[in-house]
């Protein structure tokens, strides 16, 4: 059996084009920091108001999603959490 987080990346393999998509497999993949995003009010809120260990999460998350060739390089430059 697969773990959760292979699944649902799995899920946005073959259309993962979209900035919305990354960033809605990042919070899919990391539930804990969704949590806490949430409990702290900076959910909805842009990249700059995220702690550190999010923002370092979501920018690790994007390096092996394009080192695996799930999104383009152009994609990556322009995504934002």
């Amino acid at each position: 059996m697969k773990p959760l987080a292979q699944i649902i990346i799995l899920h946005y393999l073959t259309n993962m084009t979209s900035q919305k998509q990354v960033r809605a497999a990042f919070w899919e993949t990391h539930p804990y920091l969704e949590i806490a995003a949430r409990k702290n009010g900076t959910f909805s809120k842009g990249q700059n108001s995220q702690n550190c260990d999010t923002r370092c999460a979501f920018v690790d998350f994007v390096d092996s999603l394009i080192r695996d060739n799930q999104i383009s390089e152009k994609l990556a430059d322009r995504v934002t959490l």
